[in-house]
């Protein structure tokens, strides 16, 4: 079958399913397998481009001289805001519309105003090409979830959107080895290499040693995406919409936005799942805005040694934790129903005390273990939520449910987690400032915190006293505003064992397959 004859059988509005396609899926395995590969793949360019500001927030911070509560606004409102709100419009362009195209064009976009980032002359420059990011990446997901649905069974599908669902912690492990590698890189060597490699006429003129390491690190994780868009266009295929659902779901006329808001309303899985899924994503954005300026502030590592720590070691525990999510739900709800709601439960719920230990722990190493288990299993929640989103709607509103939670999710957890853990941050600061009894304020702690290494070991007396106070302060106010956030994931699991109550009478893709 053509990429042509496809997105046409596609177009229709009732597909006729082909006898045992429920039990089979669109294509073959191996190239379901592909297309998986590649969405997996889009989605993990999606979140380096979107999470690599948390990994530079320290170097932005000294560069523009700004605040947790700024950078607050550079992780949460200013990709959150449009993000969100374009992702319901997105979502139901892709009901009708070739959704292959739309993530292809959805990836050239955000990919380039990544790359933008890099040349942002002030705050307000990096504040709108973040916004521009947002855009772009609103066209991802929906889609996304809707080509899987029609790909893979109801049987296979909450391991096939823990999978795409990997793109979250390997996106943000990637972000932080480039970009905390590329923050710290010696800009002359790498204009040299730029030189050897036969580029050296497009930036003819430029002095890199005036070019910082956080700007390079924009530019190289956003060109690769504009390449990515071309694959996706050139090698996926438009499936026949609903192609794996039911016969009960077939040949049905197209839902419009309000039909699919209120039978989500009905469904109190659904409510509670998103809730749920709300306040994880309000507390892990948060949290990981900043905690490679919490390894760096209270540990003492460089950004590089901070960003391998964050992206290697975290970013695989969560990365095994998003993928056995899926995995485990499908095969434990053979046995048990309702392993969707409890088992995200168990996991948060338990992360909530190692997350405790670890951010409290003077010791590096001994803390690392405690959040690396807590890292796994937090993440318990992310496979269930789009498996339930899918679930309990048909194909016809199946990008708008998962838009609908996508909203929610990062319009208040999103939009709100980094700003406001950033403004507590801030607050802690000040607080932890006027207990030292030394007459400080954060204005007064500026100058001396973007002193340079060099000019710090230079301080003596007074100078010295109040350098190490007002580093005691930015150190700690992050590290309280972190363990106070961590405590939220409790209230998640909270909701998502309340969503067992309903979950089998709720969902409707897996009631046959």
């Amino acid at each position: 079958m053509t990429k042509a004859s496809t997105a046409a059988a596609a177009s229709t509005a009732a597909p006729a399913t082909p006898a045992g396609a429920i039990n089979t899926g669109f294509g073959t395995p191996g190239y379901r397998a592909y297309v998986l590969a590649a969405l997996l793949t889009v989605y993990v360019f999606n979140f380096i481009d979107r999470t690599i500001v948390n990994i530079l927030t320290e170097p932005i911070k000294l560069s523009f001289g700004l605040e947790d509560w700024q950078m607050g606004l550079l992780g949460g409102p200013a990709f959150a805001v449009l993000y969100t709100f374009l992702g319901i419009p997105i979502a139901r362009a892709a009901e009708r519309y070739n959704r292959v195209l739309i993530i292809a064009g959805a990836v050239v976009i955000w990919s380039l105003f990544t790359a933008l980032c890099g040349f942002a002359a002030s705050f307000l420059m990096l504040f709108l090409f973040r916004v521009g990011v947002s855009i772009g990446e609103a066209g991802c997901t929906p889609p996304a979830q809707s080509l899987i649905a029609d790909y893979y069974q109801p049987s296979k599908r909450a391991t096939a959107v823990s999978i795409y669902a990997l793109g979250v912690p390997l996106g943000g492990m990637f972000a932080s080895i480039f970009g905390g590698q590329l923050a710290g890189i010696d800009s002359v060597a790498f204009g040299a290499w730029v030189s050897s490699i036969g580029l050296g006429g497009l930036f003819g003129g430029l002095d890199w040693s005036q070019v910082e390491g956080w700007r390079i690190a924009f530019v190289v994780v956003g060109v690769p995406g504009l390449i990515l868009g071309f694959l996706v266009w050139r090698t996926i295929t438009e499936p026949p919409r609903g192609y794996t659902d039911p016969a009960a779901l077939q040949n049905l006329e197209r839902a419009s936005f309000g039909e699919a808001l209120r039978v989500l309303m009905k469904k109190p899985a659904y409510r509670h799942v998103v809730f749920g899924a709300m306040l994880a994503s309000f507390v892990g954005y948060g949290v990981s805005q900043f905690t490679t300026s919490f390894l760096i502030r209270t540990h003492g590592l460089t950004i590089q040694e901070a960003s391998l720590l964050f992206g290697i070691i975290l970013g695989v525990m969560a990365a095994i934790g998003v993928f056995s999510s899926g995995w485990l739900s499908d095969r434990l709800s053979k046995r048990y129903p309702n392993a969707l709601s409890w088992l995200p439960a168990i996991g948060m719920g338990a992360s909530v005390p190692l997350y405790a230990f670890g951010y409290i722990a003077d010791n590096l190493w001994l803390a690392m273990p405690a959040l690396m288990i807590a890292a796994m299993i937090h993440y318990f929640y992310l496979g269930p939520m789009y498996a339930v989103s899918g679930g309990v709607v048909d194909s016809r509103m199946r990008a708008t449910s998962v838009a609908i939670t996508l909203f929610v999710v990062n319009l208040l957890g999103y939009g709100l987690g980094p700003l406001l853990i950033g403004v507590l941050s801030t607050y802690l600061k000040s607080v932890f400032l006027s207990g030292a009894d030394l007459g400080l304020t954060i204005e007064a702690c500026k100058p001396l915190i973007a002193l340079s290494a060099e000019a710090r070991a230079g301080l003596t007396g007074v100078e010295a006293t109040n350098l190490a106070a007002c580093a005691d302060a930015d150190a700690k106010g992050l590290q309280w505003s972190i363990v106070i956030f961590c405590c939220g994931y409790g209230w998640a699991a909270l909701h998502y064992l309340l969503a067992g109550r309903t979950l089998q009478e709720d969902m409707v893709a897996y009631k046959e397959g």
